[in-house]
């Protein structure tokens, strides 16, 4: 799993050196990490070889000509990138996606259980408190979604 946040600094050749244990969640035939424009937010998305086949079945799962899956076709597929690990480590970030997310100096990587993500820096650290109050609030309606249902079968 692709676990904690790791923040990083970019060299002048838009390197970044991956964390070791992400390193070891993408090792496989390709000793490297599929990257893409995120769907969900503004920043890459990342993952080995099991994140790929999964949006591949995701995609696959779709009839030929759905928007939807032309859609994922076109974002997630169209905008991926292989990135090999050089051998200290590090991956070089397209600079189109550099551009499209601010990576200029640091960013955050930030594991997600079963893919990554890399932000820019100041960005993430905003992403992350808007983050926390939904989890917040969503957890306290889960709770009480719960209790409420607990009351019910008491009841009932």
């Amino acid at each position: 799993m692709f676990l904690s946040t790791f923040e990083k600094q970019l060299d002048g050749k838009r390197r970044i050196v991956v964390p070791q244990d992400f390193r070891a969640q993408t090792a496989g035939p390709f000793d490297g990490v599929f990257c893409f424009p995120s769907i969900e937010a503004d920043c890459i998305e990342g993952g080995g070889k099991a994140l790929f086949d999964r949006y591949v079945g995701l995609v696959e799962e779709l009839e030929f000509g759905d928007p939807i899956r032309s859609a994922l076709e076109v974002s997630v597929l169209g905008g991926m990138a292989q990135l090999s690990y050089d051998t200290a480590g590090r991956i070089t970030l397209p600079e189109l996606l550099c551009e499209q997310f601010g990576l200029t100096d640091w960013v955050a990587v930030v594991g997600l259980g079963d893919r990554f993500q890399i932000w820019n820096r100041d960005a993430f650290q905003a992403h992350r408190a808007a983050q926390r109050d939904v989890a917040r609030e969503g957890l306290a309606a889960l709770r009480a979604q719960q209790r409420a249902a607990k009351l019910g079968q008491a009841a009932g």
